[in-house]
């Protein structure tokens, strides 16, 4: 998402992600996830040239929107995605976002039969609650479900890992920095940009054991010599379920700096300290999977 040039990122040189690829290529970075609604399709567009040449043993997911579910619209979606990736398959295809017209068993079938014509070798949800992740598995198991998940945002444990872990499906993370949260880049609240607390771990009540657990996070970096972020990423790869964790790059240095938290392999001190600081964070909120709307309001059932 942060390579299509718009939203929440800002303007992108085309350029510079063609490189920040090839770095994390050479970093031996294998799995890229983009989606068709990232920049109408741009983000696509700018991986498909940056791997152009380069396909062999990496792993390419993208997402289909919630308006291409059907039966007719799905296969066109898949085929449009694979013209602007310039690839003949998609290693993983997941439904970015639930729908609520199009019933489970007809999307199910759709990415099946595109399993079978080897336009994609599996397919997968994303943001699919516990109630929706149970339909869609009368229909079928997908390989993955893609969720927001970090330190700040653990809500996914409640209900949906426990699914995941009993159906073999297996949890990609995305959101890990908790918008640069993590990172160690604001040191007070009052330093988070507006349009990032309205992330439900930033709302009054909780932005505080927020904070403490970035102060947490930084303590255990100093005795682990290790940069926060990295510590961040490492203690996410270390839960039950995770197959990948994505992490946004947009720069060279960023792609080199993510490859780095895979060789780090936290101590079980630092992992229950972590984890007991994060989980204030947790209590202090619901079982709700939704980082940015509550109550009624929320996108995940």
């Amino acid at each position: 998402m942060a390579m299509s040039g718009a939203g929440t990122f800002g303007e992108q040189d085309d350029a510079e992600s063609v490189r920040t690829v090839h770095a994390a290529l050479d970093a031996g970075i294998t799995f890229f996830d983009t989606a068709e609604m990232y920049g109408q399709g741009h983000s696509e567009a700018v991986l498909g040239k940056a791997l152009t040449g380069r396909r062999e043993g990496v792993v390419v997911a993208s997402k289909v929107s919630s308006n291409h579910l059907s039966a007719d619209t799905l296969p066109q979606a898949c085929d449009a995605s694979l013209s602007r990736l310039r690839m003949d398959y998609l290693d993983l295809y997941q439904v970015h976002w639930p729908s609520r017209q199009v019933a489970f068993d007809e999307t199910a079938e759709a990415l099946e039969r595109l399993r079978e014509q080897g336009k994609i070798r599996s397919w997968g949800v994303s943001n699919f609650g516990p109630r929706d992740l149970g339909d869609i598995l009368r229909f079928g198991r997908p390989a993955v479900d893609q969720l927001p998940y970090s330190l700040l945002w653990r809500a996914v444990e409640h209900e949906i890992v426990p699914i995941c872990l009993d159906n073999d499906v297996s949890v990609i993370c995305y959101s890990p920095m908790a918008q640069g949260i993590l990172t160690g880049k604001f040191s007070t609240p009052d330093e988070v940009p507006a349009q990032r607390k309205r992330a439900r771990y930033c709302w009054d009540g909780v932005i505080d054991r927020s904070f403490a657990v970035v102060d947490e996070l930084c303590a255990v970096s100093t005795d682990v010599a290790a940069p926060m972020a990295d510590v961040a990423l490492a203690w996410l790869l270390s839960r039950p379920s995770i197959a990948s964790v994505i992490a946004g790059m947009r720069t060279p240095d960023q792609a080199r700096q993510n490859a780095r938290a895979a060789d780090l392999i936290l101590g079980e001190d630092a992992v229950q300290r972590l984890d007991r600081a994060s989980k204030r964070v947790m209590d202090a909120l619901d079982a709700n999977p939704d980082m940015w709307q509550a109550g009624d309001e929320s996108r995940y059932r």
